[in-house]
């Protein structure tokens, strides 16, 4: 560490130290078990309500343990990916350190990871080593009752500061003391609203007799906050972290622009309701819950505009990803997900960490087959056995973070050969079916299929492993190569109808099975779908309404005849330089116009135009295309009033002039029709 590094360090502390006022008792029992008095145990819980200042004390303790010269690892539960190996990478060296202080914040967010760290994890620590774990739940009573932890774990809950502290910290704030009066009834000893509070003047702010904390103070306090903004770019800024899940440099750019970027994210840090993590900064979450509400509500069309520009972002990382940080990255990318009609979908999984996944072992097998007899019946277990053998790779399994117990498998089949399963399995049937029937497959193109999602402790309903299933498939729609479709199988299409259709799946066939039940299987076709245009169509949306229906030009499309494309073509080309008949095009039944249509021309004719003319640029890069190109431009580019006028403008006698024609139109249709069954133009 260099010098000014120490020098910064230095005056953080003695800013905390000089700001913080109260928690005498728990600060008591932390320097015990700093010193190591076997009265107190090296366990430390500490837990309450949001914004009571858990984090301030864990900071405070930081202090303390840096000044006594102990080796620090903190966590954040916010940021950590909520699985063993996840936790594992982030507290690096925490297990095998000489006199380590690990800190855990923000436990809540992986609270379902508290058995596998009492019973796995810090048993294994060294016996010099103190942590301290912070969250808004306290310890189960699995711990409470474990007698081996009788004496090593102390629990400190944490509640608003009675009316002296809190007067303390006003006047350590440099609140004068005219305003401390109505500070302290707003507050109602409650530190982050008395943090807020003694940012702002208290003018406007009633007297809130039986005041609780909750997000209606904050938000009072946040609409004075804001108001004294400097800038948009700042309300934008401050917006935008609300919004994400972390905020670094790089996606405030993509928001706000590269030239403000730098300058935003420094002023950001500097908030008093702001943290700064190894991932990234990030709000406080009852803040960022009210500045996200507000805004939506307030501007919902520079909401959605803000959403999308760090969605494409987030998107573009989790293409990009190592994939070590692919699934963090996935992770960030669907916490957009937590407001809106998809809600329900997302904000429920309010406890992160109980299993996680993991590669499907030999011993594992017989496992998943009975799990899959016991909840489906014998027809899925003959499946699931056929599967092992044939694609075992394709198994995904989640275990049990305190026991490492199977508990639940998903079955993400990538099929490229219409032969294998069918006879077996008529899902996979009827997906190869659609397949044939609506856009083949491409050379070296393939399907996935989610065939399984089988979790008997939550069969079929949302959960927190349906979610880790989740983020697998939207991590594989987003980075694999080659895929054109994607079909997820579900035995409850309405419940789960609404999150299909709203990620771009429609409902294609149902298939009658064991137990009684239907299974309804939805697709998409990706290659009509690129990403920025399915991230796009999967905004927020309304607070309140549902979401709007999908037009029939969201449908998924059925491909015109070779014949009927062909003859389609030709129309069109006659008909470039007639918009009005070219908006009657037969091509506009295609799934071509679907998958081009998207461009910023608001006229559909004038993007079916420019398919088409890009269609024919791409030919003039071959060679042996030169002269029916040459023959098509002329004829149809370049507006000669008859066939004979072309031939005489190419200098070609009228027979080798059809003869280039009909070999251009030939090449065109060839070239369109593989964009139409899903090949990528060149440029």
């Amino acid at each position: 560490m260099n010098t000014r590094t120490r020098s910064l360090a230095n005056r953080l502390q003695s800013v905390r130290r000089q700001t913080f006022v109260g928690r005498t008792s728990e600060l008591t029992v932390f320097r015990r078990a700093l010193d190591g008095d076997q009265g107190v145990g090296p366990v430390l819980f500490v837990h309450g309500p949001g914004g009571v200042g858990k984090s301030t004390l864990l900071r405070r303790f930081e202090d303390e343990a840096r000044q006594a010269g102990r080796h620090i690892v903190w966590i954040d539960g916010r940021r950590v990916n909520p699985s063993p190996a996840g936790f594992e990478a982030e507290a690096g060296d925490a297990v095998t350190a000489a006199g380590v202080v690990l800190f855990v914040d923000g436990f809540e967010h992986c609270d379902g990871l508290e058995g596998w760290l009492r019973e796995r994890f810090l048993p294994g620590m060294r016996d010099d080593a103190l942590v301290v774990i912070a969250g808004r739940k306290p310890p189960s009573a699995d711990w409470l009752c474990d007698l081996s932890w009788s004496g090593l774990l102390e629990v400190l809950p944490l509640d608003v500061l009675d009316r002296r502290t809190a007067a303390a910290l006003l006047e350590r704030r440099g609140v004068p003391p005219e305003r401390r009066e109505a500070v302290l009834a707003f507050s109602g000893g409650h530190p982050l609203a008395l943090s807020l509070a003694a940012s702002v003047s208290p003018e406007g702010c009633e007297d809130t007799t039986g005041w609780t904390p909750g997000p209606d103070v904050i938000a009072t306090l946040l609409s004075t906050l804001v108001g004294e903004l400097p800038s948009r770019g700042h309300r934008l800024a401050l917006e935008t972290a609300a919004h994400v899940q972390t905020t670094t440099e790089p996606l405030l750019s993509a928001v706000v622009g590269e030239d403000e970027a730098a300058a935003l994210f420094a002023w950001l840090r500097e908030l008093p309701f702001s943290e700064y993590g190894r991932h990234g900064l990030f709000l406080h979450d009852l803040v960022a819950d009210v500045l996200d509400y507000d805004f939506r509500w307030r501007d919902p069309e520079n909401y959605e505009r803000m959403h999308v520009g760090a969605g494409h972002y987030l998107l573009d990382r989790v293409r990009t990803a190592t994939e070590a940080e692919a699934m963090n990255a996935v992770r960030a990318l669907t916490y957009l997900k937590r407001y809106g009609p998809m809600e329900p979908y997302f904000k429920k999984i309010d406890r992160e960490g109980d299993a996680y996944e993991d590669v499907l072992r030999p011993d594992d097998h017989e496992r998943i087959v009975r799990m899959a007899l016991e909840t489906e019946g014998p027809r899925s277990a003959e499946i699931v056995r056929f599967w092992i053998q044939e694609q075992p790779g394709a198994f995904h399994v989640y275990r049990s973070a305190r026991t490492g117990e199977l508990v639940a498998f998903m079955l993400w089949l990538r099929l490229t050969d219409p032969e294998v399963g069918v006879t077996l399995d008529p899902v996979v049937a009827g997906a190869w079916d659609r397949v044939r029937e609506l856009s083949p497959l491409l050379p070296g193109q393939h399907f996935l299929l989610c065939r399984f999602l089988i979790y008997p402790q939550a069969y079929g309903t949302v959960s927190s492993v349906g979610h880790l299933m989740q983020l697998r498939i939207c991590c594989d729609w987003i980075r694999s190569r080659g895929l054109a479709w994607s079909f997820i199988t579900s035995p409850d299409a309405a419940l789960w109808g609404p999150l299909m259709d709203h990620l771009g799946h429609e409902e294609l066939f149902s298939t009658p099975w064991d137990k009684g039940r239907t299974f309804t299987t939805f697709g998409c076709d990706w290659r009509v779908t690129p990403l920025e245009i399915w991230f796009d169509r999967t905004q927020p949306g309304a607070l309140v309404d549902p979401p709007p229906a999908r037009t029939a030009d969201d449908r998924l499309r059925k491909v015109l005849t070779r014949t009927e494309f062909e003859a389609a073509v030709r129309q069109a080309l006659r008909d470039l330089d007639r918009p009005q008949a070219l908006r009657d095009s037969a091509l506009f039944a295609s799934r071509l116009a679907a998958r081009f249509r998207w461009a910023d021309q608001a006229d559909p004719a004038e993007a079916l135009r420019n398919i088409i003319v890009g269609a024919v640029d791409e030919l003039r890069h071959d060679a042996k295309a030169e002269r029916p190109c040459r023959a098509l431009t002329v004829t149809y580019l370049q507006r000669v009033t008859t066939q004979e006028a072309a031939a005489a403008r190419l200098g070609l006698p009228y027979s080798t002039y059809r003869r280039h024609l009909a070999e251009g139109h030939k090449r065109l249709v060839e070239h369109l029709w593989h964009w139409e069954l899903g090949g990528t133009p060149a440029g």
